[in-house]
């Protein structure tokens, strides 16, 4: 394959991990005013931060059966459109229940969208799979980071510190990669023409439980964090510290990604780094309760780098672990799996911070998942799917 060819693959790959995240990460510097603006309740945060994750978990599947009908490229370019239709409507609505609808419309959006990068990773670089996982996780991560780092400099000052346009905003860079897909992405393989595709999931094998388990511990980490630690720090009367505690999470994961360009193929099918990478979640959750001031950033930037080394070497597992024609649906089940118990953490979080009085109380099942990671790995290996 020509060089060139390859570089926009790379590229094209690295803008579809950012896309998935873009959006999404652009609610959290805003819930100090969401919260005053709508007067929501914690459970209510959680609400919020967990329905794009429910829709990552209800929509995986089909968006499995649309990668098996019209192809992945067709599928992906259908998501980025989805994804920037909620996005623009976020910043139409003046209610709660607004904000929910489009929420749901761009969560939908990204759930069609998941399933199919894994599945081009292995279409367009099936001798690099650790690699090209490693670059769409990169932008994944970056599409975490910019919108948090951008908020409090540059765009709250652009939109006049207005939260629905600061939420509508991202919709431009979405629809803009939307084009450069249609542009320049090659064709994928034929879709199916089979009359009964290989999408529906095999909800009887224990590896895609195990793989959604120990997928979902990395999701509901990142998320429930990213939506309660700007409350709790609010809550404890340190403003100052959100957007500097928001940043090192998601900025921290940055230096372990390009880390992962290099070392992700050594890693392939470990035990011991999901096993690390747990550990350090907890430590890091007890060190964000109790140890609130300087710290707070040391600790959130343990946890970003611990969670963005295990998310992609998570994301490589479905392609190594699957055949070739069962990894969209391999993927869409760990999806469904994973986000689904995502959304559980969040309201969990939320309804133990409001039904103790306890703001501390949220993070307890945070720091349970970086235990269930480890021992999730720890199975996979008793089981020889890692080593």
């Amino acid at each position: 394959m020509p060089s060139r060819q390859i570089l926009i693959r790379i590229a094209l790959l690295w803008l579809a991990g950012a896309a998935l995240r873009l959006t999404i990460l652009a609610v959290p510097p805003v819930i100090p005013l969401l919260r005053d603006d709508l007067g929501m309740s914690a459970t209510q945060v959680g609400l919020l931060s967990g329905l794009p994750v429910v829709l990552f978990a209800a929509t995986a599947v089909p968006g499995s059966l649309l990668i098996a009908r019209l192809g992945t490229r067709a599928t992906l370019l259908g998501g980025l459109l989805i994804v920037a239709l909620g996005a623009a409507l976020r910043g139409a609505g003046g209610t709660l229940g607004a904000l929910y609808a489009a929420t749901i419309v761009m969560g939908a959006g990204v759930a069609i969208m998941q399933p199919t990068i894994p599945v081009l990773t292995r279409e367009w670089l099936p001798s690099r799979i650790g690699f090209g996982t490693a670059v769409y996780s990169n932008g994944l991560l970056a599409g975490e980071v910019l919108p948090v780092w951008l908020a409090a400099p540059a765009v709250m000052p652009l939109v006049g510190g207005s939260w629905r346009l600061a939420l509508a905003i991202w919709a431009l860079p979405v629809l803009l990669i939307a084009l450069l897909f249609l542009v320049l992405a090659p064709r994928s393989a034929a879709a199916a023409s089979a009359a009964r595709p290989v999408w529906w999931p095999d909800w009887r094998d224990p590896l895609i439980w195990r793989l959604g388990i120990l997928f979902g511990s990395i999701n509901a980490t990142y998320f429930a964090t990213n939506a309660f630690l700007p409350a709790y720090l609010s809550h404890v009367g340190r403003d100052d510290l959100v957007h500097g505690a928001l940043t090192a999470l998601n900025l921290g994961q940055i230096p372990v990604s390009l880390l992962m360009l290099v070392v992700a193929s050594r890693l392939e099918r470990r035990a011991w780094p999901y096993v690390a990478a747990g550990l350090a979640t907890l430590v890091s959750v007890i060190g964000l309760v109790f140890m609130i001031g300087v710290w707070t950033i040391v600790w959130a930037t343990l946890l970003g780098c611990a969670g963005a080394a295990a998310l992609i070497l998570g994301l490589t597992l479905p392609p190594l672990l699957s055949e070739h024609h069962h990894t969209g649906r391999t993927s869409a089940a760990m999806f469904t799996i994973s986000y689904a118990l995502a959304m559980a953490v969040a309201l969990l979080c939320g309804a133990l911070w409001d039904h103790t009085g306890i703001a501390a109380m949220a993070f307890l099942p945070i720091g349970l998942c970086g235990v269930t990671l480890a021992f999730s790995a720890l199975l996979l290996r008793a089981r020889r799917q890692l080593f």
